[in-house]
């Protein structure tokens, strides 16, 4: 056989490499005669619609749409047969392609051939690890007349005001201060503020500044040293030693609302009954408990997965779920007002924890796989109607839902993640444990 007969074939020479654990090169010969006569179809398609000056539609002559078009229509057909010869090869191989491939030159192919190299990432074949020795503890807290009055104190201190007072400031008082920072006698940059307000004991100063706030009256001037750490942002204060200058303006006690019936109406409870508003709070306050307790055993199932099952992910997927992290971060800080046009948020920030998720997705996935643990449409109903409880029309909420498919997402995640957690519950050393309220809601002395 001659190589003119060899080329006229449509063959696609493929040599696969798997050194790596997830990559792949795929090494590629494609038939120039076969690139060349789809060129020719290319640019007999083009002519019958090309429009050039003095020519009517589809009279163009085929030297000058070839001179014209010609660059986009091999360029067109070489994409054409190394696509169709890559996804040839993947279906052959049976190979989960993970991202998109990168396609590079060769320079050494054979005459009458092109030759090229798709280089790809596969997903991991997973093989299920045993949870049955992983341990998780359940935390358990019943919400009792304790925990809804502590509910109600953070509540109050939520809408606290302050009032003017004489007498020496205390802890949780709010004082109004001028000051100004001198290093070597010389005022230092971001050292000055004036009519500022801080809480005493509130931790926003530094330790030595902070220990001067208490016990201060009105009209009170006094000087200072205060030691910056040796890790301060600020490389010019680092470990230093300066002097701030304080003067007193203000000082402000807190003063927390009463629980009454104007407190009830703060609260959304329309006719000021306070007894009405403990039953919803209470009520409240055990949805909330209830998500977190769950949160907590989520993330313990979660760590006894990755535990069992250490995997290598690819590394697109990884690089996709950064780039989504940082722009859902970027969308955030704007919806705050924080103007982002000078501030970049980089995907690299968000590498290790898109690692975890990326490796999560598909260690729940198998897993749902593996033991049928496919969401049922009342799983998903259920949570869309725990959503929904908390609003004033729950009926108009779940229409809202269901009004297109896409809004259920969250829920349908939500309904796996529980199931998935349920399995793990029923095959691991489950003990239960009680846990405090504060420590349960972050709120701990």
């Amino acid at each position: 056989m001659t190589d003119t007969e060899m080329t006229d074939k449509a063959t696609t020479d493929v040599a696969i490499d798997t050194s790596s654990a997830l990559e792949r090169r795929i090494d590629m010969t494609v038939a120039l005669a076969e690139i060349e006569k789809d060129v020719a179809q290319r640019l007999k398609q083009m002519s019958r619609t090309v429009k050039m000056a003095g020519f009517r539609p589809g009279k163009v002559p085929m030297k000058m749409v070839a001179q014209q078009y010609g660059s986009q229509a091999r360029s067109e057909a070489i994409g054409a047969a190394v696509e169709k010869a890559y996804g040839e090869k993947l279906r052959e191989q049976n190979l989960r392609v993970a991202g998109y491939p990168r396609i590079e030159p060769k320079a050494d192919a054979s005459p009458g051939l092109l030759g090229f190299t798709a280089v790809f990432e596969v997903y991991p074949e997973i093989a299920l690890g045993d949870v049955s020795g992983q341990a998780i503890e359940k935390p358990q807290l019943t919400v009792t007349d304790a925990e809804v009055d502590k509910t109600l104190d953070v509540l109050r201190k939520q809408r606290v005001t302050y009032v003017e007072t004489d007498r020496a400031s205390a802890k949780d008082d709010r004082l109004v201060i001028d000051f100004v920072g001198r290093k070597d006698g010389e005022e230092f940059p971001g050292g000055k503020a004036s009519d500022y307000s801080v809480m005493v004991g509130g931790g926003m100063m530094l330790p030595d500044f902070e220990a001067q706030m208490e016990g201060v009256t009105a009209g009170e001037t006094k000087t200072f040293d205060v030691s910056f750490p040796a890790d301060y942002q600020a490389a010019e204060l680092a470990g230093s030693t300066v002097q701030f200058e304080m003067t007193v303006k203000k000082v402000e006690a807190a003063r927390l609302p009463e629980i009454d019936a104007e407190f009830a109406k703060q609260l959304g409870v329309a006719d000021g009954d306070t007894a009405k508003m403990r039953v919803e709070v209470r009520a409240n306050l055990e949805r909330e408990v209830k998500k977190r307790l769950l949160a907590k055993v989520k993330e313990q199932v979660m760590e006894a997965l990755l535990k069992v099952n250490p995997i290598e992910v690819p590394k697109a997927l990884v690089q996709m779920e950064s780039e989504q992290m940082a722009e859902t971060a970027r969308r955030d800080m704007e919806s705050r007002g924080m103007g982002m046009k000078n501030i970049p948020v980089e995907a690299s920030w968000f590498t290790e924890q898109a690692t975890r998720r990326v490796k999560l997705g598909l260690l729940l996935a198998e897993l749902v796989k593996a033991k049928d643990l496919h969401v049922k449409p009342e799983q998903v109903r259920a949570i869309v109607d725990e959503f929904a409880e908390t609003f004033e029309d729950p009926k108009e909420v779940v229409r809202w839902y269901y009004s297109q498919p896409q809004r259920l997402a969250e829920a349908e995640a939500l309904a796996l993640e529980n199931n998935v957690v349920d399995w793990v519950l029923a095959n691991a050393k489950v003990s239960e444990a009680p846990i405090a309220f504060d420590a349960l809601m972050g709120n701990a002395a």
